[in-house]
C-alpha cells in the first residue's frame, strides 16, 4: 500500500483524465483556443461549485496540457493588494514569467477560494503599494485582505495572461452589502462564469475502480455501490475514503469494510445552499429533513436565518407558516442556550428544528421548483461596514479582520443598527461621524443623517475636553426623537 496522499497521487494531470462537467470543459477548451490568437475579450474564468468537484484541478490540468506555467494563490496565502500585485499582477502583464521563446506560452494565474476574500473595492494608494513592494521600512504594513479585491479587479483589467478564479459561492466575492450588484457587474465585464456540478455515480465508479486497480485492490460490487451511494459527487472525498478503507482491508474490499469506515465517523458532506434548500422544502418526513440539514453547508445559526427568511415565500398556507415559526422560535432559543448550558446539545437540536420548520410543518407537499432567495439581513453584515471600522475594531481587540467580521460585528450591528442617537459605542471606539452613521446603518446622503453627524461631532469635541467616563456617561439627553425612518436604514 502506498502511504502518500492519494488525492495528490491520483490528481488528473490532463484535462481528458477528468470526470464529469463535460460541457463546462468544452467551454474552457474554446476559451483556451482564443488565447492562441491573443487576449480574449474576457481574460478570466470564474469557476463556481462545491468542494471536491475539480475546479482547481482543471486549472492545473489545462495549464499542463498547454505547457503553461502556473502562479497560484489560495486562502492560506496573504491576498492583500501587495501580495496580489507581487505574485500575480506584475507577472500577468508580461508574455510569460519565464521568458520562453514560444510566443504562445502563457502564465496561468490561479486564485483559489476568492469567496473568502474580504473587504470592498477600496484601493490602496500606489505610493503605499510601491513602498511595501520595495520593503521600505517607513511604509505602513498592509495586513489581512486590504485592497485585495481592488487589486484583483486591476489584474483582470490589465492582464495579458489567463486568469482562473475559483470559489464555492460567488456571493462571497461580490460581498453582502448594498453595492454587491455593482461589484458583480464590474468583475463580470472580465469574467466568464462556469458553474460546476457534482460528479455522477458512473463517474465515481470509474474513478474508484481505476484507483483500486492501480493499488492492486479488488472490490465487491455491493461495496462499490455503498461507497458511491454515500458520496454526494465529491471526487476528493471519494479518493480519501478509498485510502482510509485500504488501511482496513488487505487486498480485497468488501461491503463490511466500507460500513466499518462510515461507522468510525461519517464525513460531513455539504450541498450547495440553494439546491439543498429545495430538497429540504420538498422533504415530507422528519428523518429525511434532518438528513438533508446535516449535508447543507450552513451552520445551525445560518440555517435558522435562511429558513425564517424563505418560509413565507415558499409556504402558502398560513397554518403551516405559524407552526414553522413556533419551531424556529424554539430552535433560536436552543441555539442561544449553548452559551450557558452545553448539556442540551443545543447546536444539534437548533439545526434539527430549523430543518423541520422548512419541511414537515407544511400541510401541503411542495410541487415543482422552489425558488429561495438570499436573506437580506445576512447581506447587511460585516462585509458592508466601512473597512476603517473593521480595522479599528481589529486593532482595539487585537484580532484579525476575519474575526471582527464573523464574531464581533454581528452583535455590535444588532445593538447599534438604526439607533444613531446612541453615541456611546462609537465615541468609545473613536469613530468618525461618517463611521458612526455607517455602524448605525444610516444613509449619509439623507439630511437627517447629516444633522445627526453634526451632533455627533459636537459630542466628539466635548469628549476631547473632559474625562472619557464623563463624556460618555453624563452627556445630556438629545432633543430629537430616537427614531429613524425605515427608508433611512439603507446600506453604507
Amino acid at each position: 500500500m502506498n502511504l502518500s496522499d492519494w488525492t495528490e497521487r491520483y490528481r488528473p494531470e490532463t484535462e481528458r483524465q477528468l470526470e464529469g462537467n463535460e460541457s463546462n470543459r468544452k467551454i474552457i477548451r474554446n476559451w483556451l483556443e482564443q488565447w492562441q490568437h491573443g487576449r480574449p475579450k474576457k481574460p478570466g474564468l470564474l469557476l463556481v461549485g462545491p468542494p471536491g468537484v475539480g475546479k482547481t484541478t482543471i486549472a492545473r490540468a489545462v495549464a499542463n496540457d498547454m505547457g503553461w506555467d502556473v502562479i497560484e494563490l489560495n486562502a492560506s496565502d496573504a491576498r492583500n493588494a501587495v501580495a496580489i500585485r507581487k505574485a500575480a499582477t506584475n507577472a500577468s502583464t508580461h508574455r510569460s514569467l519565464f521568458m520562453s521563446s514560444d510566443s504562445n506560452r502563457r502564465t496561468l494565474i490561479l486564485l483559489d477560494e476568492v469567496d473568502h476574500l474580504t473587504g470592498g473595492l477600496r484601493e490602496l494608494s500606489e505610493e503605499r503599494l510601491k513602498k511595501n513592494l520595495s520593503r521600505d521600512e517607513t511604509a505602513k504594513a498592509v495586513s489581512g485582505d486590504s485592497g485585495g479585491k481592488a487589486e484583483l479587479l486591476r489584474l483582470l483589467t490589465e492582464t495579458k495572461q489567463p486568469v482562473f478564479l475559483a470559489c464555492n459561492e460567488e456571493m462571497g466575492l461580490w460581498g453582502r452589502g448594498s453595492s454587491w450588484r455593482s461589484t458583480r457587474d464590474r468583475f463580470m465585464r472580465h469574467l466568464i462564469a462556469i458553474r460546476f456540478t457534482r460528479v455522477g455515480k458512473d463517474g465515481l465508479r470509474r474513478v474508484a475502480k481505476k484507483i483500486l486497480a492501480s493499488e492492486n485492490y479488488t472490490v465487491d460490487g455491493d461495496a462499490l455501490d455503498e461507497l458511491v451511494e454515500r458520496n454526494p459527487g465529491d471526487l476528493r472525498a471519494l479518493v480519501r475514503d478509498l485510502q482510509v478503507i485500504s488501511t482496513i482491508a488487505e487486498t480485497h474490499i468488501c461491503k463490511k469494510d466500507v460500513l466499518a469506515h462510515y461507522q468510525l465517523g461519517q464525513r460531513d458532506t455539504s450541498l450547495e445552499v440553494f439546491s439543498g434548500l429545495q430538497e429540504l422544502y420538498m422533504a415530507r418526513t422528519a428523518e429525511k429533513a434532518s438528513s438533508i440539514a446535516r449535508t447543507l453547508d450552513k451552520s445551525p445559526d445560518d440555517l435558522v436565518a435562511w429558513v425564517s427568511w424563505n418560509n413565507a415565500a415558499v409556504m402558502t398556507d398560513s397554518s403551516s407558516i405559524s407552526r414553522a415559526s413556533k419551531a424556529l422560535t424554539v430552535a433560536d432559543t436552543l441555539l442561544a442556550s449553548r452559551f450557558t448550558n452545553t448539556a442540551q446539545r443545543s447546536w444539534y437540536w437548533g439545526s434539527q428544528l430549523a430543518s423541520l420548520a422548512a419541511s414537515v410543518t407544511s400541510n401541503a407537499g411542495q410541487e415543482g421548483r422552489i425558488y429561495c432567495s438570499y436573506p437580506d439581513f445576512l447581506r447587511y453584515s460585516g462585509a458592508s461596514v466601512r473597512s476603517s471600522i473593521i480595522e479599528r475594531l481589529a486593532d482595539t481587540c487585537g484580532c484579525s479582520r476575519s474575526a471582527v467580521i464573523e464574531e464581533i460585528l454581528p452583535p455590535l450591528l444588532a445593538v447599534q443598527n438604526g439607533d444613531g442617537d446612541d453615541f456611546s459605542i462609537s465615541l468609545a471606539l473613536g469613530l468618525s461621524p461618517e463611521e458612526h452613521a455607517s455602524l448605525s446603518g444610516l444613509n449619509t446622503t439623507h439630511r437627517s443623517t447629516k444633522e445627526l453627524m453634526e451632533r455627533y461631532l459636537l459630542k466628539m469635541n466635548k469628549k476631547a475636553e473632559m474625562p472619557v467616563e464623563e463624556s460618555i456617561e453624563n452627556a445630556p439627553p438629545l432633543e430629537e426623537e430616537n427614531t429613524v425612518d425605515s427608508d433611512q436604514k439603507t446600506l453604507f
